[in-house]
């Protein structure tokens, strides 16, 4: 394939899905990494793209704006509410758990109500559902306020988890593709790194419509993960592909 194909090529892909990363235009046009990063700066130079860390993404409308917690909620609720009872399940009585941001993570507190745990969170949402709770030991992260998520980041919520140790972290997600789990917002995907790397088990809930999509930050790999828990439509085709990478939970199974 010729320079001027290959770049045209990499612009119709960035028209279809707004990020695409340098390690999938070498395997789909079978050319090197130096031939790839050429390529996207040359692009750059002409303002047909942005350069991002280890890809580049698109200018065009089709990038997504974050959504808030409000228009989240009612979004595939029903898959939501089917992983939210398949992880609790896998919580015993007694544990010391962090849950991150988000609806689905959400619907998990609400499932947790009546249990009888150690849960530390740094997500408003959260805290609010569990705070009375007759069982429930609950610390709620304090630090700078995202309202359009109602999470709790900066160097604050950093300090705060460095200093503790979880026996199970579940995390949710805007996107899961191949080996890259991302999040829209990058200090909201630093902090759920961080809780990550202070448990012992780590859980990533996302619905089916998560996976083989891209999101702005990277902040973990899929194969970090113990456990990708999800809805029970996720097809057996792409549960075999994460596979390779990981325990892949469908809400459906045993």
């Amino acid at each position: 394939m010729i320079k001027k194909e290959r770049l045209n090529w990499i612009l119709d892909q960035l028209s279809q899905q707004s990020i695409i990363r340098v390690t999938d235009i070498m395997e789909a046009l079978q050319v090197s990494d130096m031939t790839v990063r050429r390529d996207l700066a040359q692009l750059e130079k002409e303002h047909r793209l942005i350069r991002i860390h280890g890809g580049a993404q698109s200018l065009s409308p089709i990038n997504r704006q974050e959504k808030t917690n409000l228009e989240k909620q009612s979004q595939q609720v029903a898959e939501k509410r089917q992983i939210a009872a398949y992880t609790a399940k896998r919580i015993q009585d007694g544990e010391t758990i962090f849950i991150g941001p988000g609806t689905t993570l959400e619907f998990l507190a609400q499932e947790l109500v009546e249990r009888k745990l150690r849960i530390i969170t740094n997500s408003l949402p959260i805290f609010e559902i569990l705070q009375e709770s007759p069982s429930v030991d609950l610390l709620l992260i304090g630090g700078e306020y995202r309202p359009v998520t109602g999470a709790f980041v900066g160097s604050l919520a950093s300090n705060n988890i460095d200093s503790l140790v979880f026996s199970k972290a579940f995390i949710g997600a805007n996107a899961i593709y191949k080996d890259a789990v991302a999040t829209y917002n990058e200090s909201e995907g630093t902090i759920q790194e961080l809780a990550l790397n202070k448990a012992i088990e780590k859980y990533l809930l996302v619905d089916h419509k998560k996976f083989n999509a891209y999101d702005f930050f990277i902040f973990y790999k899929t194969s970090d993960f113990n456990y990708v828990i999800t809805d029970s439509k996720l097809s057996d085709d792409i549960k075999a592909q994460y596979e390779t990478l990981t325990h892949v939970l469908r809400a459906d199974e045993e």
